[in-house]
């Protein structure tokens, strides 16, 4: 296959997955695979910056103990933590300079028989979220058009990863909204059951139901279930003291 059509084959299996129940990890997967095919590289993982900020692989071509070593070493130094801070490729790093700037990375990366690193950030825009670092055995340089195109994949990955926290963020205000609606509804069934049980006025049961809940320490929904299925008695709730 021409590496044109590799490359409108690979955007289109990456857009394909842009849809409501798309697999995240799938997506990133798919992504290392078609990096090192795409640019030439020996290995590749995508990293992403973890709630503690500490660097995190998600997904990689290779699960090698060697690897996952080399991984591990970017929280501390290397081409992946440069990337990520600084929100700018770091690639065509020579020897000399990979062993000035990452003395441990470079050790252990030419331990392991990779000769070259390069690292492509996840961004939009201004915020960054974590980078894909490709490995090379022999000593590579990326083009011009290589960057290009290996960032437009490293897009594709924020791309997906935003849509997916954003859908989830979504999801969970959803959820919490309708949580919120039940509840309020099961409180004005407790309301109405408590006051045709008493003399309380209805617009009064609240508060005594509400008093009740922070004597026990008990939350509202399950104060209000047990008032309408007659489990829990109103004279314990007081009722004798608040007015009519």
């Amino acid at each position: 296959m021409r590496r044109e059509q590799l490359i409108a084959k690979t955007f289109v299996e990456l857009t394909d997955t842009l849809v409501d129940e798309f697999d995240v990890l799938d997506v990133m997967h798919t992504l290392t695979d078609c990096t090192i095919e795409l640019l030439g590289a020996d290995a590749a993982g995508l990293i992403l910056s973890d709630q503690r900020g500490n660097m995190q692989v998600v997904a990689s071509t290779s699960h090698e103990a060697r690897l996952v070593e080399l991984f591990a070493l970017q929280n501390d130094e290397g081409p992946c933590l440069d990337c990520f801070n600084s929100g700018k490729t770091v690639v065509n790093v020579g020897p000399d300079e990979a062993v000035d700037r990452w003395p441990r990375f470079t050790a252990a990366a030419t331990a392991a028989g990779y000769r070259s690193t390069h690292a492509l950030p996840l961004r939009l825009r201004r915020q960054c979220i974590g980078a894909i670092a490709l490995f090379c055995k022999d000593e590579s340089t990326l083009s011009e058009d290589d960057l290009a195109l290996g960032q437009a994949l490293a897009d594709v990955a924020t791309i997906s990863l935003l849509q997916e926290r954003a859908v989830r963020q979504n999801e969970l205000l959803a959820e919490q909204l309708q949580t919120a609606l039940n509840r309020r509804v099961l409180i004005e069934q407790a309301k109405g059951s408590l006051a045709a049980r008493t003399d309380v006025a209805t617009e009064a049961t609240f508060g005594l139901i509400r008093d009740y809940c922070r004597r026990t320490q008990q939350p509202l929904s399950l104060v209000a279930t047990a008032i309408i299925d007659g489990s829990l008695d109103a004279t314990r709730l007081q009722v004798s003291e608040l007015p009519k």
